[in-house]
């Protein structure tokens, strides 16, 4: 046994509770394997530093959370092929002592929405344009989404994220500049928050949505894990929608996450249910 455990972690502007610890922490135990996970309070300013300490310690990886998924590339050594698709990171791991991008995102949250929906020619809306609307759009658009459209408040950041889209997928992207409360059009089939509003400590916070769009022949999801029920999908839930937490996207984040760290494939229920007593 080493001095140390392998050491892997998440660098994250949030001071609380991050629950991907427990969860992945359960993983490493169930497994019996010498690694720990540690969540770190780290701000954009401190990103550079960060990735140095993680390598002068020798990390075996670390997640990335908002806002530093795209700012991180600039610090490692090379991406993924869907990084470098997506321009995102959420996963770094060390691999023959460099530091490689991944990103697990989208493949999580397209693993959770193909439990209640094909993505696969539907019409499909989704609000932000940050790291997490990057991989979710690009994993939805290579699994043969016919349209999406990206709703944001910066239209530069939105546009950038649709030139993508209609340049290097099949898929057909659209901007909508979100600066009044979003009407979701008919021809809508899902619609998906992929921006922090409504994340703890600011769980009161709502999405700026016109709530009486909503309908029962339509799919909402919300990345948010904390709290599993945000008051997006209560909302959705009283109009009669499906709805999909972000519970089983960090479920399926982790066990990649596991994956790349240690080769192991992560028992799904022991991170499943760690994950939910922390909720």
């Amino acid at each position: 046994m080493n001095f140390l455990s392998e050491l892997t972690g998440s660098f994250s502007q949030n001071s609380a509770s991050n629950p991907t610890v427990e969860m992945v922490e359960a993983a490493y135990r169930h497994h019996k394997l010498d690694y720990r996970y540690i969540n770190c309070e780290i701000t954009p300013e401190q990103l550079a530093d960060a990735v140095k300490g993680a390598r002068a310690m020798s990390w075996a990886g670390f997640n990335c959370s908002q806002p530093h998924k795209v700012e991180v590339i600039k610090y490692l050594d090379g991406l993924g092929e869907s990084a470098a698709l997506m321009g995102a990171v959420n996963c770094v791991v060390r691999r023959d002592g460099k530091y490689i991008g991944e990103n697990t995102d989208g493949k999580g949250f397209l693993e959770s929405l193909k439990i209640v929906v094909d993505p696969k020619d539907k019409n499909i809306v989704i609000l932000g344009a940050g790291g997490a609307a990057r991989a979710i759009a690009i994993e939805l658009a290579l699994a043969g989404a016919t349209e999406i459209t990206i709703a944001n408040r910066d239209s530069n950041r939105g546009n950038e994220l649709v030139d993508l889209i209609n340049g290097k997928t099949k898929t057909k992207g659209h901007f909508f500049k979100w600066d009044s409360p979003f009407k979701v059009p008919s021809n809508i089939d899902i619609l998906v928050n992929a921006t922090s509003v409504g994340m703890a400590p600011h769980d009161d916070e709502r999405i700026n949505l016109d709530v009486e769009s909503l309908r029962a022949n339509l799919v909402v999801a919300d990345v948010i894990v904390n709290p599993p029920n945000t008051h997006l999908l209560s909302d959705a839930k009283a109009k009669g929608c499906k709805v999909i937490g972000g519970l089983g996207m960090i479920v399926n984040q982790g066990i990649l996450g596991v994956k790349y760290w240690t080769g192991i494939t992560a028992d799904a229920g022991v991170m499943r249910d760690a994950l939910a007593k922390v909720l």
